[in-house]
């Protein structure tokens, strides 16, 4: 690839968040590969500087979180949250490399470089100022795994702060916003569902249960609940899409046209208002299938029926917009508006927890997720004088 070096820009980026951001990119860390390069690397650069990191492994270790703290550590202080994990470039049409930091055109392209490793570059390179100010509160660095599969990663990061006896007192969560803040999101439930039915030939259909149709019988069913919530709510003007969203996204089943198929998967998720309880959808479908599908399939053969498994859940947020947590990020970025986006955060996790949330980090979501993603310097110079701000908002 022939692409033009770097460029200077009129927004003022320090070469310490460009260089984070290289090296941030660098590590491969789509989410079904390990991100155990990229926490050693911001370990032992914490470690250079005498602080110390606790790590939350996965079962087979080889994905962790990270917990660092910088400053007073008998104060509450605030945690700077981003996912280290990215989405998969395979299959997309990129005409830089994914994992080359390519700045050109005031703007860094690379896979994450907008969600979100924009935002935790800007804070690694930030730790010399932290580290050499007279801090009153501490900040808190909070790396996550498996954020873009569900939020499952950041789960025993959670479980700690949940149990410490002193937590944050607040959490700024840098997806990309635009640095616009954000006290509000949709949460999701994901569920799979495998339909067991009884193969024979497809002349003589009767005999056998089609796992196909049973399963096209709770797609209509979703599709109808999802047609109720457009039009019955209810609603929350707040959110481009002021409603929940119910949606079936990927379904397999059968062999062959002439064989009544014996089984079929597919998997639905709800995207739900935080008002709202997605099992009170969920136990809609479930009794549904259980209670009126199920019983006539079992009457043709008794082993058939529906196995229904979760596949991801996070909650939504819905931050009280008068909270000091708003109050600080709106001093740092000199936004006053506060909204809601429909794209779930592990935010909503850390206000489950009892910590006070807001989501605000540079870039913006519809550079996200697609072929030469990419963040602009004057994102990344926003999101620096962000922490320049919060260091001297915090310090004595």
């Amino acid at each position: 690839m022939d692409h033009a070096g770097p460029v200077d820009s009129p927004t003022p980026v320090s070469q310490g968040v460009r260089d984070w951001l290289t090296r941030l990119i660098g590590f491969d860390t789509t989410s079904h590969r390990s991100n155990l390069a990229l926490i050693e690397c911001v370990r032992d650069y914490l470690a250079g500087y005498g602080i110390e990191s606790r790590l939350f492994f996965n079962t087979d270790k080889t994905k962790a979180n990270l917990y660092a703290t910088i400053g007073p550590a008998d104060q509450g202080g605030y945690a700077l949250s981003g996912h280290t994990d990215v989405v998969p470039v395979t299959g997309q049409d990129w005409h830089y490399d994914p994992w080359g930091a390519t700045q050109e055109h005031e703007r860094v392209y690379g896979r994450g470089a907008c969600d979100m490793k924009g935002f935790i570059a800007a804070a690694l390179a930030a730790v010399p100022q932290v580290v050499n100010a007279n801090l009153r509160q501490p900040i808190h660095l909070c790396l996550s795994y498996d954020e873009e599969i569900g939020c499952v990663g950041v789960r025993s990061l959670l479980a700690f702060l949940a149990e410490t006896t002193l937590k944050p007192v607040g959490c700024i969560v840098g997806e990309p916003t635009g640095m616009r803040i954000v006290a509000g999101h949709k949460g999701k439930l994901s569920m799979r569902c495998q339909v067991k039915g009884h193969a024979c030939h497809s002349s003589l259909a009767p005999r056998g249960v089609n796992a196909v149709e049973a399963a096209a019988r709770i797609v209509t069913l979703l599709a109808d609940m999802a047609g109720r919530t457009q039009r019955e709510g209810p609603f929350d003007d707040a959110f481009d899409i002021p409603h929940t969203t119910i949606h079936t996204g990927v379904i397999k089943g059968g062999s062959a046209l002439n064989i009544v198929p014996s089984s079929c998967t597919f998997e639905f998720e709800f995207r739900h208002l935080p008002s709202e309880d997605p099992a009170t959808y969920f136990q809609e479908v479930e009794s549904y299938a259980l209670q009126h599908l199920q019983p006539v399939m079992r009457a043709e053969v008794a082993e058939t029926g529906f196995e229904f498994v979760e596949q991801s859940r996070f909650p939504g947020l819905d931050q009280d917009p008068d909270a000091e947590i708003v109050a600080l990020v709106k001093r740092l970025s000199g936004e006053r508006e506060v909204g809601k986006v429909a794209f779930g955060t592990e935010g909503g996790g850390f206000h489950a927890v009892g910590i006070p949330v807001v989501v605000c980090g540079p870039g913006h979501i519809e550079q996200a997720h697609k072929p030469d993603e990419f963040i602009t310097l004057e994102q990344l110079g926003r999101c620096e004088r962000f922490m320049v701000r919060l260091i001297e908002d915090l310090s004595v």
